[in-house]
């Protein structure tokens, strides 16, 4: 079945919409939590670039170093999501 069109009364069109109330926007994260968070991409891609390497499967930067420096480029990315905004 077809809805009806009801017209708006002319006490709704006088009314006048409210104002937006002008407070900042607080957001979740702060811009430290988006640099860090950059950093740790940046680590992690590093730690892929290392594993990489020569052809030498055996090498100490890639079953070593190569990791831990992923790692730690992921716990940064944790504690930087984690990490609570300065107020």
């Amino acid at each position: 079945m077809a809805q009806k069109y009801v017209k708006p009364s002319a006490a709704a069109m006088k009314s006048t919409p409210k104002q937006a109330d002008n407070q900042p926007v607080n957001l979740l994260y702060d811009k430290t939590n988006y640099r860090l968070l950059a950093v740790s991409v940046a680590i992690v891609a590093l730690g892929f670039v290392l594993m990489t390497g020569t052809t030498d499967i055996y090498n100490t930067t890639k079953i070593v170093i190569a990791p831990i420096v992923v790692l730690a480029g992921f716990g940064l990315g944790f504690w930087a999501v984690l990490k609570k905004a300065d107020k």
